[in-house]
């Protein structure tokens, strides 16, 4: 493999990673990343390793809470409290998995393009603005301090809020935290149940978009792949445990200023032709 290749792909594994979990849209930066290194005449390809490299991040969340997935697993047919627990994931999952199959081509027909991702980050961060100073105005507003008081209301809820993820630039975890924080929440209650429901929504999107893309898929691709994937979760697994103790002492505030800022260099960049926002 050559090594310039492979450093790109560490690279890219490295955003990936960084940007999957933060409030912040993984798409937009890898975007971005690509058109800064040059991935001429391999954008097909991209599309296919962006996908697998979303793999290693979700594997990264799987291990931190490896402890949690195999009490569930192991009282699926009979604990209660975990097969709640489960019941409530699969609820948030599924109306984000649903309007993406009906509604993702004509989504990222529409409003795949410059103006609206940027519209999408900059609207995003004044929510996040708004949801925080609402949450500093009565920090006792949160009802719910454990994932294990979650109910099936409460992930329904967060089910259509991470809906609003399919809309490019908005940023899947930014949408389920801010709308678990509206819907009563606690900070780091709405972070770790973002995890939780990326396992199952990451994984249906790498399979689904594998299977789509299946043409592209090649043996000699293998030794690219792996690298990003690695790369992808180390910088996830860092970034998660990070983002816990980080949410245990500040808010979401700097990452709604730095989805503003991002967002006018989306449009700056468009703009001026200086980057090709398209998938």
């Amino acid at each position: 493999m050559d090594i310039v290749l492979a450093l790109k792909a560490i690279i890219m594994g490295l955003v990936e990673g960084f940007t999957e979990f933060l409030p912040i849209s993984s798409t937009g930066h890898l975007i971005l990343t690509e058109h800064l290194l040059g991935f001429h005449g391999m954008e097909e390809k991209m599309k296919v390793f962006e996908i697998v490299i979303q793999a290693g991040a979700m594997l990264a969340v799987i291990w931190e809470y490896r402890a949690r997935i195999a009490a569930v697993l192991a009282g699926l047919f009979s604990d209660k409290l975990q097969q709640r627990f489960a019941l409530n994931v699969a609820i948030a999952f599924l109306p984000a998995a649903i309007l993406g199959l009906v509604f993702a081509h004509a989504i990222k027909a529409v409003l795949f393009a410059p103006v609206p991702v940027a519209l999408a980050f900059i609207i995003g961060g004044f929510v996040i603005l708004w949801v925080e100073a609402r949450e500093k105005k009565n920090p006792a507003m949160a009802r719910i301090t454990s994932v294990d008081q979650i109910t099936p209301l409460d992930a329904l809820k967060i089910g259509l809020a991470q809906a609003f993820a399919l809309i490019p630039g908005t940023s899947r975890s930014g949408a389920t935290i801010m709308g678990s924080m509206i819907f009563g929440f606690s900070r780091q209650v709405a972070t770790e149940f973002s995890f939780f429901l990326a396992i199952p929504t990451l994984l249906g999107a790498t399979v689904y978009s594998l299977y789509k893309e299946r043409a592209l898929l090649s043996a000699a691709d293998l030794p690219l792949f792996t690298v990003g994937t690695i790369s992808a979760f180390i910088s996830a697994f860092l970034c998660v445990r990070w983002l816990l103790r980080y949410i245990s002492s500040h808010t979401f505030t700097v990452f709604a200023w730095y989805r503003i800022a991002f967002g006018l260099l989306v449009l700056a960049t468009a703009y001026t032709g200086a980057v090709t926002w398209a998938e």
